[in-house]
């Protein structure tokens, strides 16, 4: 953490502080799409105070409709190495709209307009404030960086500048401080597990291996939002200090030990409009096969398991009615002190190919994923053969990086060396050919960044530790690309950082098995029993543990009850086999917009409600469904619904919002609510898997339609077929496009031959 107050008044201790006090020249760019101000750090009254005087240099640059950058520089002949963002990755958008990067000058100052967004600089060169407002609208401000809110500091604080000559035992920091409104709040920053407004908290955006029950988090994202309806992605892979109302009550401050900090200002005014934006600027999601869907089943992680422990787990899962799609191996399928050397444990799996397919074969599942990461133990095969070749990371002293944290001499593959990263794709291609069709793309959190040598010697290695989870994410994605398909890819990713949305999917993290855990993922995932509820509601959803196995009969005795563990999970993979229909589609919106499918905040959806952005216990599943998991062991749970009418999913019982409602719960439901205005396309009662045809045989359910409210009909990997458009008489058009025995419930689904759920309202 880097605070540069003590309070209001004083500096922190060891600490210089420098300020942009004046705009002493604004100079155009010649292509009118930018400004360039010189900004000393005190009042500029005569020449001589131009003398001995430091200066920061702010940048503000036009880049496509409705975003602007600003980039503040100290010494702007520091080296700035890379890596650095894979930025516009479907290319630039076109930057010769005449709305794109405009200049005026007025009364009210210097204006840089593009598209939507317009910041004006204030025309006193004494008052530096720099205003970012709608261009058509002036007086609807954004967000400011005001008196004081550009700079940059040192620690220890030189007592003359002569000592400024020897930076090395100097740190330089930049900083920008933007404006937060009276009940502004502010989301995102990655994956967090604390209260989902950032308002109030230091975050720090450095990937590390903490469980989901603290202030460390897998998957640190520089990027955050506004319920103002604009967001500020940063623009650097290295450690960022984000004091988020914290250091300053009225503002978010963002600190890089740099020389430069870039941040980009994304309007919009709605978020899902910045969340498009955002996705211009760092990449969209790709699709994901509909198998991927599906219920995934693991080992769990240290428990011993063989053939037959497999195929009981996966025979036993069939015949309680909740059949497997995907099966995942996870660690020990390689032997002890011996991760990852890509090779199967010969005592346990001596035919690891012919199990593969002797599982496919059987039905039991049909695809299989196993469990890597980028660290090579220094026992396993995989080691000498790399440390010979040079593609394990070095010390600067050209000794292999190692230590003993979690495998003995563990040594990580330098992504920086072409020749390593085809080395470890063909370690991969050894898997594909064994029959292996998903990899879980375990850690790429703990990469060091001190004595090491990157065989890129141009890369900052203080840089490259929160990229590396993109350049492993990215290696093994193309790589399931290049065997499967470029639609046909799915890594089950726990590192992350901007840009790795590309690479679907991610998952939450080591969590505990508590209701508490359990909202730390709720809170986690808006951020990317009743668990298993809450697991079926999101897209993808696996059965994991750690030192114990994770299928139903063994945590209850086999109950065979309706409240039992496998009667529960049948039901929930039951009624999300029913929904891929509308999961389907609903992920292809996701993909054009660059929005999440499930663990949708409801505030992208209702973002003029004020409540919603203060939600964290609940989500939308795509735009229309609202869930709320239960955490308390009496069922009962409080949730909230914008305004509107929503009708009970379990019961179609209506309730009107806005509001707060409390309800009691069993097992085999929870609040989960459609949304009035909903063309609801369900899958045939009893269907099994996720792989069947999403037209045929379908339910089409409508909740308090209007004439225009419509569903997208897609394939079961996603293909546009058709759309179902309720006409001015309320009646379904479109319904062509669908095959067998079709029909349609116009007032909700039929609940005709469910389950007896138990719900009382409180």
């Amino acid at each position: 953490m880097v605070r540069l107050r003590d309070g209001m008044w004083l500096t922190a201790e060891n600490f210089r502080v420098e300020y942009a006090e004046n705009v002493y020249e604004i100079t155009p760019s010649e292509d009118q799409r930018a400004l360039s101000l010189l900004c000393p750090t005190k009042n500029i009254k005569s020449r001589g105070d131009t003398l001995n005087q430091p200066t920061v240099t702010v940048d503000l640059r036009a880049e496509f409709d409705g975003v602007i950058s600003v980039e503040a520089t100290h010494w702007a002949g520091a080296q700035n190495k890379g890596p650095h963002f894979d930025l516009f990755p479907a290319g630039r958008p076109d930057a010769a709209a005449d709305t794109v990067g405009t200049i005026t000058r007025g009364p009210a100052g210097t204006t840089l307009a593009s598209g939507a967004l317009a910041v004006t600089v204030h025309p006193d060169p004494h008052t530096f404030d720099l205003r970012f407002h709608s261009a058509a609208d002036p007086a609807r401000q954004v967000t400011s960086l005001g008196h004081r809110s550009a700079g940059f500091a040192y620690t220890p604080a030189p007592s003359t500048p002569m000592q400024t000559g020897d930076m090395r035992d100097f740190a330089h920091y930049m900083f920008l401080q933007t404006n937060l409104a009276v009940g502004e709040s502010v989301h995102g920053l990655g994956e967090r597990f604390g209260a989902w407004n950032k308002v109030g908290q230091a975050v720090t955006l450095w990937n590390a291996d903490g469980g989901t029950s603290s202030d460390q988090a897998y998957k640190n994202v520089p990027f955050w939002l506004s319920s103002k309806g604009y967001g500020v992605f940063i623009d650097t892979t290295g450690r960022v200090e984000m004091e988020v109302g914290s250091e300053r009550c009225c503002r978010v401050q963002t600190t890089v030990r740099s020389q430069r900090l870039k941040m980009y200002i994304i309007y919009g005014p709605r978020p899902k409009d910045v969340l498009a934006r955002y996705a211009v600027l760092t990449g969209r999601a790709n699709r994901v096969p509909s198998w991927s869907f599906g219920l995934w089943l693991t080992t769990s992680f240290t428990t011993n398991y063989d053939e037959a422990t497999v195929n009981s787990f996966l025979e036993g899962m069939r015949d309680r009615g909740a059949p497997v799609d995907v099966f995942h191996y996870d660690c020990f399928w390689m032997k002890a002190f011996a991760w990852t050397d890509f090779v199967f444990d010969s005592e346990r799996f001596p035919d690891p190919q012919g199990q593969i397919s002797r599982l496919k074969a059987s039905g039991l599942c049909k695809k299989v994923c196993v469990w890597i990461n980028p660290y090579i133990a220094q026992h396993g095969a995989a080691f000498a053969h790399a440390a010979a070749r040079g593609y394990l990371l070095k010390r600067k002293n050209g000794d292999v990086w190692q230590w003993d944290l979690w495998q003995a001499g563990m040594g990580l593959v330098d992504i920086t060396n072409p020749d390593a990263v085809a080395w470890y794709v063909g370690c991969l291609n050894g898997l594909f050919d064994k029959g292996v069709d998903a990899l879980k793309t375990d850690f790429g959190e703990r990469i060091p960044t001190q004595d090491v040598q990157w065989f890129d010697a141009a890369v900052d290695p203080d840089k490259m530790h929160n990229w590396y989870s993109f350049e492993y994410n990215r290696i093994v994605y193309e790589a399931l690309q290049a065997r499967f398909g470029p639609e046909q890819a799915v890594v089950f990713a726990r590192s992350a950082t901007a840009g790795c949305q590309r690479f679907p999917l991610q998952w939450g993290g080591d969590c505990e098995s508590t209701p508490e855990a359990l909202a730390e993922s709720v809170r986690g995932g808006l951020s990317l029993g009743r668990w298993v509820a809450m697991g079926l509601l999101c897209s993808h959803s696996r059965l994991h543990g750690s030192n114990s196995y994770r299928v139903p009969w063994l945590v209850d005795e086999d109950d065979a009850g309706e409240q039992g563990c496998s009667r529960t999970l049948a039901k929930w993979a039951a009624l999300k086999n029913r929904l891929m229909p509308y999961i389907m589609a609903q992920a292809e919106e996701s993909v054009a917009g660059g929005i999440p499918l499930s663990l949708r905040a409801v505030a992208l959806e209702f973002p003029e409600d004020p409540t919603a952005w203060y939600l964290d216990r609940q989500f939308m599943l795509g735009s229309q469904l609202l869930a709320a998991p239960v955490f308390e062991e009496s069922g009962e749970v409080d949730f909230y619904l914008p305004r509107g009418r929503w009708t009970s999913f379990f019961t179609n019982e209506v309730k009107s919002g806005p509001g707060w409602f409390r309800e009691r719960h069993d097992f085999g439901s929870l609040p989960l609510y459609v949304r009035e205005n909903t063309v609801l396309v369900l899958g045939k009662r009893g269907v099994s898997g996720v792989g069947y045809d999403y037209a045929e045989d379908v339910e089409v359910c409508l909740y308090q339609t209007q004439p225009g409210a419509k569903a997208a009909v897609v394939s079961n990997e996603g293909e546009a077929l058709g759309e179902l458009v309720v006409d001015a008489d309320g009646k379904v058009t479109g319904t062509l496009v669908l095959k067998g025995d079709f029909t349609i419930s116009e007032a909700g689904r039929s609940i005709d031959g469910d389950a007896p759920v138990s719900i009382e309202v409180l």
